[in-house]
């Protein structure tokens, strides 16, 4: 379910273009955003950090794609929100005593330090590159093909990642286990 409504508001943004144009899909996911907002504050009686900064990208960067008719704000959002993911990740890294993926995860693994921020780190440069990659979509291809990169190609790119993060940690789980045996 989380899944879900984490990218619920790209979804309907991507069915709102594809039935009517930028400027509707960009008012969807609006509000989108703001009753995903509203839906983990009900259910969870919190929202995450995550939701709060692309709901607020969502409004700045939609409300100007909107008030000036201009599609590019609302196509250079997921940069944005990427390269601030990546700073915080970044931060994370000399605030705190421990980073933002281990404080993600850490409940569920245990890692070595050294091994936390690498990795860390490697979302860092995810982050970096995905926003970069995102440029490069705006300004090569047509508005068509960005949206469906929108979509698919950084959930693709996202989900491969996390599947080679998977592997990375593969051999780090199970020297961990073979330690407790």
């Amino acid at each position: 379910m989380k899944f879900f409504v984490d990218f619920f508001p790209i979804l309907l943004f991507f069915i709102a273009y594809k039935l009517y144009d930028i400027y509707v899909a960009t008012a969807v996911a609006i509000v989108a955003g703001i009753a995903q907002v509203a839906y983990s504050y009900f259910i969870n009686k919190k929202v995450e950090n995550m939701h709060w900064v692309t709901l607020v990208l969502i409004i700045v960067f939609g409300g100007l794609t909107l008030a000036l008719q201009d599609e590019m704000f609302i196509k250079w959002k997921p940069s944005v929100v990427n390269w601030l993911f990546a700073i915080a990740f970044l931060g994370s890294q000399y605030i705190g005593k421990k980073t933002l993926i281990e404080r993600m995860l850490g409940g569920s693994i245990e890692l070595p330090k050294e091994i936390w921020n690498r990795l860390n780190l490697a979302w860092v440069g995810f982050f970096g590159f995905l926003g970069l990659v995102n440029v490069f979509v705006v300004y090569t291809f047509d508005t068509d093909t960005w949206v469906n990169f929108k979509l698919f190609g950084m959930f693709g790119l996202t989900f491969a990642f996390v599947i080679a993060q998977g592997f990375y940690l593969s051999r780090y789980i199970k020297e961990a286990q073979n330690e407790e045996s």
